[in-house]
């Protein structure tokens, strides 16, 4: 291993167990390796200029659109709606708060493209709901850290348009959209499938049967919110926008629905909400800006090309290699957000995917459907704490009743890794697969 790569690695390990936040880890990093690199430019120079050509990407505007229109239908009593929808699809049956739950946080993520807001918004109604009705308060956190999840894979997703610059085109934004529609559905079904079997092993109890009547009206009054991602997707799908302005037009409407028709969101409210999206967008450009020098730093001394190689070489067995390839991805989705992650180790993987027979689209699926795991575990997992801090509750305390969501998210990522065909079959069908 040279020089640079050995101070790049250390480096970073060494500030990331020093608890310094993860893009100064990489960015310092990334500084210091070009520091032992041969060049005119000094290091410093070469590092900002890496960052500035990651970032300079008209595919990447889409992120901060979908950011702001996120923040709109959080706070545009969206949740609220979903939730009362959910309730009348779900809620009749043993443990029916716990399928709300679940099916709101898949509606919601889809809309926002975030979990964390997913969490923040459907967990604060929630969570308190299930505790007044009896429910596991650890349980309760557990449904909903891994339901929030759900919305990365479902879109539009802002992890997705990340893959889709990760892999340099060869991935269309809109073919990664597809091809997570049916392995989010799997992963929300799983989740519910244990909820129902906890459910009943603990005895809680049902929710509410709502007349037909009721059940029309809540249907109707989350139709506006449910029709964001039909206009996003359809959209582009039709030829109407591209990604980058199906994002923008999701601004304008989640605006016209937060503001004219649920009127949650007032005028005087959205300096604050800008500010909230400005945050958030330069917190995950700093992220891709210096994933990106990074990941320059890896490519330039092979290191994709390396491990690939020896990967390959340790073993004929397809499997094998898949099941590695996930365990390294677990691995790091422990101690790494999902944007970096996806930025440096897509370049190192797909190479090895691709030449064991994988579609680079069937591949970023398995690799977001990694990295959604350690969203939920310490000791980074941003959903865990969140989780935990809404609840009112430890991470200790949630680690033995989250368990079982845990294993039911792995059984599915290992259908979908080992299934190809949930990931490509609605892409195949609308002619993205080639």
């Amino acid at each position: 291993m040279d020089l640079p790569v050995v101070v790049l690695v250390v480096s970073f390990v060494v500030l990331l167990a020093l608890n310094v936040p993860v893009a100064f880890c990489m960015g310092i990093a990334t500084v210091l390796a070009f520091l032992t690199m041969s060049g005119e430019l000094p290091a410093f120079v070469a590092v900002a200029h890496q960052i500035a050509t990651g970032i300079d990407s008209f595919a990447l505007l889409a992120i901060p659109f979908f950011i702001l229109s996120g923040q709109l239908m959080g706070q545009g009593g969206i949740a609220r709606r979903l939730i009362d929808f959910a309730n009348t699809l779900v809620g009749r049956f043993r443990g029916g708060l716990a399928f709300v739950n679940v099916v709101t946080c898949m509606f919601f993520g889809a809309i926002s493209g975030s979990a964390t807001a997913a969490i923040s918004s459907v967990g604060g109604f929630m969570v308190p709901l299930m505790n007044k009705m009896g429910y596991h308060r650890d349980f309760n956190a557990s449904v909903t850290i891994t339901a929030a999840t759900t919305g990365l894979l479902i879109p539009p997703s802002n992890v997705m348009i990340v893959y889709s610059l990760a892999t340099g085109g060869a991935v269309s934004i809109a073919a990664i959209f597809m091809a997570g529609f049916l392995p989010g559905f799997l992963v929300g079904l799983g989740l519910i499938l244990v909820s129902a079997v906890l459910s009943v092993r603990h005895n809680y109890g049902k929710g509410e049967t709502f007349p037909f009547r009721e059940g029309v009206v809540r249907f109707f009054k989350a139709v506006p919110a449910l029709l964001l991602v039909f206009i996003v997707i359809g959209g582009i799908l039709l030829g109407w926008f591209t990604p980058t302005e199906a994002s923008a037009v999701a601004v304008l409407y989640a605006f016209f629905l937060a503001v004219v028709v649920y009127r949650e969101v007032k005028i005087r409210d959205l300096p604050r909400i800008l500010l909230q999206c400005g945050i958030t967008t330069s917190v995950v450009f700093l992220l891709i800006g210096t994933s990106m020098a990074m990941s320059w730093v890896l490519a330039s001394e092979n290191v994709p090309q390396d491990i690939s190689a020896y990967l390959v070489g340790l073993t004929d067995s397809k499997v094998l290699l898949l099941l590695m390839i996930n365990a390294i991805l677990l691995a790091v989705g422990t101690f790494m957000d999902m944007t970096p992650a996806i930025l440096i180790f897509t370049p190192i993987f797909l190479p090895v995917a691709e030449r064991l027979g994988l579609h680079p689209l069937h591949f970023g699926i398995v690799m977001i459907m990694n990295l959604c795991i350690g969203l939920c575990t310490p000791p980074v997992g941003t959903c865990l704490f969140l989780g935990c801090g809404i609840a009112e509750t430890t991470v200790t305390r949630v680690m033995r009743h989250i368990l079982p969501f845990f294993g039911a998210m792995l059984v599915t990522l290992l259908i979908c890794t080992f299934v190809p065909e949930i990931s490509l079959w609605l892409p195949d069908k609308l002619g993205f697969v080639r």
